[in-house]
Parts: structure tokens; C-alpha cells; sequence
């Protein structure tokens, strides 16, 4: 039996395009993932997140689960282009949402911890250039201004940004995500705007709000593991170390961009004039703690037809519905690597956990007992890391709701509750409840 204490956060997490739904009203317009779904080959399906989990007008139901799950914090993201929905334009209705939503968990005592950027740009932002574009910075801060004003009172953490290697590299380089590019020069530039507007947001709210609520970023962070000890293999894994990991954690907590990558992508991208003078040391300005989202390790081979010269490797490990590795163990070795290389902050778990394939019963239960392991088993290991430590501040898991899974659509179920998309009726899957002891005794 291993013990949380009092002070450890138990939360779980969503983002806005994935659960809100309600894409045209309360004056929202449409963010690039809208212009994303609608194009046809790009998300499975042809799905989209216009009604999503339809927690715009749930939003009362979800909070009683909350309650029922006992969490002490909720984490959800601000879509950007509710609040503002052309340039310029600030809409009280779409920060009216925000503010019932915020307001309502603080009265059932469950702390609101705020993304200002999960993913769903405007789409009018990006007419004018989106993350390539330096400009960006500014309509960014003007956002991030006016939340930190209408929020900061009922707000218990904020976090600028979920993931800014999904937004730039999975989005502009692969293509995979909105808006769908697939060009190196514009996803480091792009990476560049999303960390130099995470810095002027960590220092506009610390000089103009007196850093009264912890801020930090979040970072989609995996252990990078090589199949052999092959020089070419090595050569493999510290290249995907470096795309996926150092290419955010170095300029955030050192202060410059690792040179190897710099080199590697120079033969894509042949001038670096958009890192102007000043734009590291706003960058690497000190947060309150790192969000880390956790859900496998990337294990790689050589590969010289890759432009990374890596590829993934074959493991026969269990896998979740992702085809991801199920490895809670390698978590010791990415938080030890944090602790010896880059921060002593506190770090939280923001997101964590898997997709399988899910069936509703006819009597409403969802027995998802891969989930539940597969929770149980990292549980385990931030409460060994934290005996070791380690400090680990808080868990969430990735997901409260079955919602939309970007490109893979509505076909990959994250939630611990289900939610049947005919009816958007919920039903706590067995991973819920098993979370809620979990949360109720402190202990695992």
C-alpha cells in the first residue's frame, strides 16, 4: 500500500475543441481545427468537434461527475476563438462560459486549472500567418491578458501551453494535426512563436498580476530508448530524443536550442533569423512548475530514408488501442532525467492515460479493466517516485469523457467515462470508479 499526501492533486483533464461542442454559438467562429475536420481524408470518418461531448450545455452534469469522482482539481483548456472571435474583437459571452464553468467548481470545491492553448487557433489568426507568423505572439498575449483578468480570482494553476511539439512539429512538419502542413521550416518556426509566447505570458502575468496562481507549460515528454547498441541506432535515438524532448525542454530551461538538432535541421531550414536577440532569455523566464504528459516511451532504429534518420522499432510489449507501448516503468527514468538535467520545480502529471476499445453493457457498466491497470500501474510509479523524492505534485487523468480524438476522430475512447455520442448520456466506466477509491483513500 503506497500513501498520497493531503497535499498531492488527484485531477482529471480535457481540452475545449475535443468536449465543447457548440461550434456556433455563444459568437464562437471557427478555429483551424473546424476548417481541419471539414477537409475531406483528414480525420477519420470525416468526424468533427461541432458537438463533440456537447459539454457547452452539460456543463452542470460533468461537474456532478467531477464531484462524484472527488477530484480535487479539473484542468480544461480556453478556446480562443470563443473569447476572441476575429482580431481584435473580444466576445463577453464566449469568457462568460469560462466563467460559470470556473466559478461553479470552485463552489464544489474542485480547483480549475486553466490551459490557455490547446491547439484550437482561430481560424482567422491563421489567415494571417498562425504560428509562423511573429505577430502571433501579440494576438496570443492579447488573449492571455484578458483571461488572466477575467479568470485570475477563480483560477487555481495556469498553463500556457498543452504540448507545443503537437502544435508545431505533429501540425506543421507531419502534417498529421491542423493545419495539416508539412514543411520543417515553418514547424520550427512555428515551435519558436509557441515558446516565445509561452514567455511573454509567464512575464506579463507575473509583472501585471504579481504571480498570485502557479504558471507554467506543459511538455509531452517520452523516454527515448535505442533497439540496439549499434552506433547508428544510438545515433537514432538521440535525434528522436531531440525532435520529440530537447527541442523544448533545452531553450526552456537552459536557455538555447540544442546545436545537434540545430545542425540536423539545417539542411531544411537555411536561416534561423526568427530566434531574434532576447527571444531565449523570455523563454527560459522561470515558471512555478512543468505539466508533463506521460503515456509511453519511444523505442527507435536507424533509418537513413528518415529525415530525422530515425523510425519506431518493433517491440512485443501490450499496447494500448494507440498501438503505444504500455511501459509505466520508463516514467522513473524520464522524471530522474528531469530532476538531474533541467528542473527542480514542482512537476505535475497533466495528462495520462489509454484508449481501448470500450463496450457499453446493457445494464450501463463499462468493465474496462485494461484502463484500470493501466492507471493503477502509473499511479504506482508517481507514488514510488515520490517516496524517492522525486516531488511529484499532482496527477491528472487523460480523460474525464470519451471525446474527439483529433485525427483518429470520435474511434479512440481516453475517457474514464463514457459517453455514447447518440444520446450524450455518460456512464462511469469501472477506471472512474476505481480512480474515485483511489482518490478517497490517498492511497494506491
Amino acid at each position: 500500500m503506497k500513501q498520497f499526501t493531503k497535499e498531492f492533486i488527484f485531477g482529471t483533464a480535457t481540452s475545449s475543441y475535443q468536449i465543447e461542442g457548440a461550434a456556433f454559438e455563444g459568437g464562437r467562429t471557427p478555429s483551424i481545427w473546424d476548417t481541419f475536420s471539414r477537409t475531406p481524408g483528414k480525420v477519420l470518418n470525416g468526424d468533427t468537434g461541432d458537438i463533440a461531448c456537447d459539454h457547452y450545455n452539460r456543463m452542470e452534469e460533468d461537474i456532478t461527475i467531477l464531484k462524484q469522482l472527488g477530484v480535487d482539481s479539473y484542468r480544461f483548456s480556453i478556446a480562443w476563438p470563443r473569447i476572441f472571435p476575429q482580431q481584435g474583437q473580444y466576445n463577453e459571452e464566449g469568457m462568460a462560459f469560462y466563467k460559470k464553468l470556473a466559478t461553479r467548481l470552485v463552489e464544489e470545491g474542485i480547483q480549475p486549472a486553466v490551459t490557455l492553448y490547446h491547439w484550437d487557433l482561430p481560424q482567422w489568426a491563421y489567415e494571417l500567418g498562425g504560428w509562423i507568423n511573429r505577430d502571433v505572439v501579440t494576438w496570443f498575449m492579447d488573449f492571455a491578458s484578458v483571461c488572466f483578468q477575467e479568470l485570475d480570482e477563480v483560477v487555481s494553476m495556469w498553463t500556457t501551453h498543452n504540448e507545443p511539439w503537437c502544435a508545431s512539429l505533429l501540425s506543421y512538419h507531419q502534417g498529421i494535426h491542423a493545419p495539416g502542413h508539412t514543411n520543417l521550416d515553418e514547424a520550427i518556426r512555428a515551435a519558436h512563436h509557441i515558446l516565445l509566447s509561452h514567455g511573454a505570458a509567464v512575464h506579463f502575468y507575473k509583472e501585471q498580476f504579481g504571480g498570485k496562481k502557479p504558471i507554467g507549460i506543459v511538455l509531452n515528454l517520452g523516454p527515448t530508448y535505442a533497439m540496439s547498441e549499434s552506433i547508428n541506432d544510438q545515433l537514432a535515438a538521440n535525434n528522436c530524443d531531440g525532435y520529440l524532448n530537447r527541442w523544448f525542454l533545452d531553450p526552456l530551461f537552459k536557455g538555447e536550442y540544442p546545436t545537434d538538432m540545430m545542425n540536423l535541421y539545417s539542411k531544411f531550414i537555411h536561416n534561423y533569423d526568427f530566434m531574434e536577440d532576447g527571444d531565449l532569455d523570455l523563454i527560459s523566464i522561470e515558471c512555478d512548475f512543468l505539466g508533463v504528459n506521460f503515456y509511453s516511451r519511444s523505442l527507435v532504429e536507424f533509418s537513413g530514408a528518415s529525415e530525422m534518420l530515425y523510425k519506431g522499432g518493433y517491440s512485443d510489449l501490450p499496447k494500448t488501442g494507440m498501438g503505444w507501448d504500455v511501459v509505466p516503468e520508463t516514467l522513473h527514468d524520464l522524471i530522474y532525467r528531469l530532476r538531474e538535467e533541467y528542473t527542480d520545480l514542482p512537476i505535475y502529471i497533466m495528462e495520462n492515460g489509454a484508449a481501448y476499445p470500450d463496450v457499453l453493457e446493457e445494464d450501463g457498466q463499462v468493465h474496462d479493466i485494461q484502463r484500470t491497470d493501466y492507471v493503477e500501474k502509473h499511479l504506482h510509479v508517481v507514488a514510488d517516485l515520490n517516496e524517492q523524492g522525486m516531488n511529484i505534485a499532482g496527477y491528472y487523468v487523460w480523460s474525464l469523457l470519451d471525446n474527439f480524438e483529433w485525427a483518429f476522430g470520435y474511434s479512440k475512447r481516453f475517457g474514464i467515462v463514457y459517453v455514447d455520442f447518440e444520446t450524450q448520456k455518460r456512464y462511469l466506466k469501472d477506471s472512474a470508479k476505481r480512480y474515485a477509491e483511489v482518490i478517497q483513500q490517498r492511497s494506491i
